[in-house]
């Protein structure tokens, strides 16, 4: 646009000037940022037969991990996706049939770990899928075929007054329940109870291997045998085990509704004494909330890799169907609560645990903050609670499984004698 000779541009032109060099800026950086996306190509090739495939993922393009974030294209063995990713991208990735239960397997017939590249440039990555989760039922119906040590009792569709979806519950038997029929055992309950014993159910294809753990504390001599029972958990799991949520009705279930049915049928020690919870991540903390909110039903919590960061803000961020604040506070809810003069009741035993590898990376200076709330309250370190940092491990079943002795031993060494 140019001004007539020794006329000054107006007001009014310099700002449509200033503006369209604004919008061009923008479609320039527009394009820049378009042409630094990579576009992914992944084929699979699948049994014959194959109902529609779906892209699970860590990118908004496949679902933030929706386990039916993104439909594959094709009706026979082949099929495909196209979607793009900025440069740099560290991607990873599964094969589901629409949800984890029918999740992609591998050649050993386990569960693959997830798929993980770095995307430097347009990328096609190829994957043979041989076979896929069975039907849930499959496997309960054939749980002496998953290795467990002892005998498995599965309690299908237990539904809740306090709770949503119903859900199902494992009961894992020690050896020599059937045998010794005068004999009654302290109990451990346990969140998360897909993932505990059989890898063919369990989400990452790696159980916790809490039969194994148990077994071996026996044969040692280090703590009596116990009754486990494992509540799976459902896609409310994030609100059900947080403290600050749906933690309270959720101990209503156990209390009210599961912890009769159990005692009614199986011999076990119904004491607070010989009562525990145990959990990972959010599930650590569902076991701390027992422990402190219920000791008269949990004496012990084991809480690893307990989620402590979790406040408002990172509520606000990443749970479905909670409020959303305008200002979310970024204070962990755990130190507000101590802050507002938090105390743990008279007898509660209390195991904190995390890695320093992935989410437990993190986890270090709440855990720092709870231990000198803990002696500030004049509980002994090694005797009423445990706060340990594993090198490497990380936050997943398999840094679980391979540290489960630990808690097991803090939660019912002392009981041996009883």
């Amino acid at each position: 646009m140019k001004a007539a000779p020794g006329n000054p541009l107006s007001v009014s032109t310099k700002r449509s000037i200033l503006a369209c060099f604004v919008l061009l800026c923008s479609a320039a950086a527009a394009q820049v940022a378009a042409d630094e996306d990579c576009i992914v190509t992944i084929v699979a090739t699948v049994p014959d037969n194959t109902p529609t495939l779906y892209l699970a993922g860590n990118h908004p393009s496949l679902g933030r991990w929706k386990p039916d974030g993104i439909q594959m294209e094709g009706t026979g063995r082949e099929r495909t996706t196209r979607f793009a990713v900025p440069m740099g991208t560290d991607l990873e990735y599964k094969f589901t049939l629409g949800s984890w239960e029918r999740e992609a397997l591998g050649p050993s017939g386990m569960v693959m770990p997830n798929f993980k590249v770095r995307i430097s440039g347009n990328t096609e990555l190829r994957h043979e899928v041989p076979s896929f989760k069975k039907e849930v039922s499959a496997y309960l119906d054939d749980w002496q075929n998953s290795g467990v040590l002892g005998r498995l009792v599965y309690w299908r569709d237990v539904a809740s007054e306090y709770l949503g979806a119903a859900r199902h519950v494992s009961i894992w038997l020690p050896p020599g329940y059937d045998e010794d029929l005068g004999r009654r055992y302290p109990v451990l309950y346990m969140s998360d109870g897909q993932n505990l014993f059989d890898p063919r159910i369990a989400n990452t294809g790696t159980d916790w291997g809490v039969d194994e753990a148990v077994v071996d504390l026996v044969d040692e001599e280090a703590i009596e045998p116990i009754i486990v029972v494992g509540i799976w958990s459902t896609a409310a799991r994030g609100r059900e085990y947080s403290p600050w949520h749906l933690a309270p009705q959720y101990a209503r279930f156990l209390i009210e509704e599961l912890m009769p049915r159990v005692d009614s049928e199986f011999r076990t020690m119904t004491d607070a004494a010989h009562t525990a919870h145990m959990g990972s991540s959010m599930g650590g903390l569902l076991s701390y909330y027992l422990a402190m909110h219920h000791p008269t039903e949990f004496g012990a919590g084991g809480c690893l890799s307990t989620h402590f960061p979790l406040s408002e803000e990172v509520t606000a961020r990443i749970m479905r169907g909670v409020d959303r604040p305008e200002k979310p506070d970024a204070t962990p809810y755990v130190l507000r609560d101590i802050e507002g003069g938090l105390t743990v009741p008279p007898g509660t035993r209390l195991w904190f645990d995390y890695g320093t590898k992935g989410l437990d990376s993190v986890y270090g200076p709440t855990h720092d903050a709870v231990r000198q709330w803990l002696v500030q309250q004049q509980r002994i370190d090694g005797t009423d609670f445990v706060i340990r940092c594993y090198e490497e491990a990380d936050h997943n079943e398999a840094s679980w499984r391979e540290r489960l002795g630990d808690p097991l031993r803090f939660l019912f060494e002392s009981r041996a004698a009883d």
